[in-house]
C-alpha cells in the first residue's frame, strides 16, 4: 500500500458511503454496491473482473439447478460440474506456472513456463462460491433467485480480496434485509480504522525489521538473529492480515453485514490446534467442513484424512512447495497433538504449552515466508546454529533496544487485553469522546507513516 493508493481508498469510500445512503431502496443500495466493488477491483486489472463474473454465472446458473432437480444423480453432477469448472479456474491462473515446472524437473523437459498474472481474491471467491453451491445441494440455503444480489455477495469488495471467506449462508438474510444503523455506521467505522492501523502503523513496520534480517546473508546470520527477524514476521503476518479482517469487517458493518471474525488472538494459544482454532478462522471451518468432514473426519481414515486437509491448506496459500511443507509441518504437529499430547497434556503447566506453541507457530512462519527451498534449509539451520558459532550480529542489540517500545506495543496489542481496554471504552457512553480522539490519532499516524512509503501491500494479495 502506497500513499497514492490510500488516497484512491479515502475518496473511493466516501463517495461509495454517500451514494450508497442517499437510498432507502434496498434495491438501489445493492446496485451501488456491485458498481463500486467491480470499480474497485478494476483498480487492480480490469480484466480480471470477467474471470469474477464468468465465476459468479457458472454457480449461480449450477446452484439454480441443483434447487430445482429431484434426481440425486443429477444434482451430485451439477455440484461436481460446478467445483470443477472453479477449481480449473483456481488452477490454471495460480499453479500453472508451478505444475508445468515440476513436470519439466522431474522429466527433463522445457516446457514453456505459462506466466500467467494471477487475479487478486480468486483463492477466496473461489471457495465463496464454492460454499455457496455446496450449501445449496446439502439444502442449508435456498438458491438465490437474483443474478444481480448473488453477484453483490461475491463482488463484495470489503472482503473480495483477502478475506475472510464470508459463506452465503451467514449473510444470505442481510442480503435481502439489513439494518442499516448509526450505531453499525459507528462501530465500522472504528473497526475500520483499528484494521488500517494495525497494517500501516505495525505490521509494516514490523516489515522493515524482517527484511534486515531474513533477507541478510543467511549462511553467517546469526542464531539469535534468525530467532529476532522470523518474531518480527511472526508479528507482521498477524497484524497485516488480521488487520485486513477488521477493515473488511468494519465496512461491512457499515453497509449492514455481520461478518464472521477471522482471528480471534491466536498467538495466546497453547496449542497448534488451538492456534487453528484461532488463526484465519474462516479459512479453517471451510476445510473442515467441505472437506475433512465429507471425507470421514474422525471417524475413519483420520491421518489420511488430516494430511489431505493440510496439503490442501499448504497448496491453497500459493503454487510453491514451502507452502505445501507448512500444511503438512502443522498436519503432523496437529495429528501428533491428538494422538500423544493431549493424553496427558492437563499434567504439563499452560506457560510450558504456551512457550512450546509459540516455538512450533515461529518456525511453521519461517517455512512460510522462504519460497526458495535452499534459503529455507539455511534459515533452519541458522535457528540452531548449524551454519556458524556466532550467536548475534554487532547490531542485533542496538536494533532490539531502538525499537524496544514498538515490539513491546506490538506483543500487548497480540494479545486480548487492549481489546479489553477498546471494548470499556466503546461501552462507556462518557468516553465516547475519547474514541473518537483515539481514531483521529490513529488517522493521522497511518497518513504520516504512509508519505513517502515504497509499495507494501497486504500480504494476502498475493493468495
Amino acid at each position: 500500500m502506497v500513499f497514492s493508493d490510500l488516497l484512491f481508498v479515502f475518496a473511493f469510500l466516501p463517495v461509495n458511503i454517500i451514494f450508497y445512503f442517499l437510498s432507502k431502496n434496498l434495491k438501489v443500495k445493492n446496485i451501488v454496491l456491485i458498481v463500486f466493488s467491480l470499480l474497485f477491483y478494476a483498480w487492480g486489472e480490469p480484466l480480471w473482473i470477467s474471470i469474477l463474473i464468468f465465476s459468479t454465472l457458472v454457480d449461480y446458473v449450477h446452484a439454480l439447478a441443483i434447487e430445482k432437480s429431484d434426481d440425486p444423480k443429477k444434482r451430485k453432477l451439477l455440484l461436481i460440474n460446478s467445483i470443477v469448472i472453479n477449481l480449473i479456474l483456481l488452477g490454471v491462473f495460480k499453479y500453472a506456472g508451478f505444475f508445468v515446472s515440476n513436470i519439466n524437473y522431474i522429466f527433463k523437459l522445457s516446457l514453456a513456463v505459462p506466466k500467467i498474472s494471477l487475479p487478486i481474491g480468486i483463492s477466496f471467491y473461489t471457495f465463496q462460491t464454492i460454499s455457496y453451491t455446496a450449501d445449496v445441494y446439502c439444502g442449508r440455503v435456498k438458491a438465490q433467485k437474483s443474478f444481480a444480489k448473488f453477484l453483490m455477495y461475491v463482488s463484495l469488495y470489503p472482503q473480495l480480496i483477502a478475506g475472510p471467506i464470508v459463506r452465503y449462508v451467514d449473510i444470505e438474510k442481510e442480503i435481502e434485509n439489513r439494518d442499516i444503523s448509526i450505531v453499525n455506521i459507528s462501530e465500522g467505522i472504528n473497526r475500520f480504522i483499528i484494521g488500517l492501523a494495525k497494517k500501516v502503523v505495525i505490521a509494516n513496520t514490523a516489515a522493515s525489521l524482517v527484511a534486515t534480517f531474513l533477507d541478510s546473508d543467511l549462511a553467517t546470520i546469526g542464531v539469535l538473529d534468525a530467532w529476532f527477524g522470523i518474531f518480527m514476521y511472526t508479528i507482521q503476518i498477524y497484524f497485516d492480515f488480521s488487520g485486513y479482517s477488521d477493515m473488511a469487517i468494519g465496512l461491512g458493518r457499515i453497509f449492514g453485514f455481520h461478518y464472521c471474525e477471522n482471528f480471534n488472538y491466536p498467538y495466546i494459544s497453547k496449542s497448534a490446534t488451538e492456534f487453528w482454532r484461532r488463526w484465519h478462522i474462516s479459512l479453517g471451518s471451510f476445510f473442515r467442513d467441505y472437506v475433512y468432514i465429507p471425507l470421514g473426519g474422525n471417524r475413519k481414515r483420520q491421518l489420511l484424512n488430516i494430511f489431505i486437509v493440510w496439503f490442501l491448506t499448504g497448496f491453497w496459500h500459493g503454487a510453491s512447495w514451502n507452502f505445501i511443507i507448512w500444511g503438512l509441518y502443522f498436519g503432523a504437529i496437529i495429528y501428533f497433538e491428538k494422538k500423544v499430547i493431549f493424553s496427558f497434556a492437563e499434567k504439563i503447566p499452560n506457560i510450558i504449552k504456551w512457550v512450546f506453541t509459540i516455538i512450533i507457530i515461529m518456525v511453521g512462519w519461517g517455512i512460510f515466508y522462504y519460497t526458495d527451498l535452499n534459503k529455507l534449509g539455511l534459515f533452519l539451520k541458522a535457528l540452531v546454529g548449524l551454519n556458524n558459532n556466532l550467536l548475534c550480529s554487532d547490531t542485533l542489540s542496538i536494533i532490539v533496544m531502538n525499537n524496544i517500545i514498538f515490539i513491546v506495543i506490538a506483543v500487548i496489542a497480540s494479545t486480548p487485553l487492549v481489546s479489553k481496554l477498546f471494548n470499556k471504552i466503546n461501552t462507556n457512553q462518557n468516553l465516547d469522546y475519547l474514541r473518537i480522539v483515539v481514531n483521529v490519532c490513529l488517522i493521522f499516524c497511518v497518513i504520516a507513516m504512509l508519505v513517502g512509503e515504497g509499495y507494501n501491500p497486504f500480504l494476502y494479495y498475493r493468495f
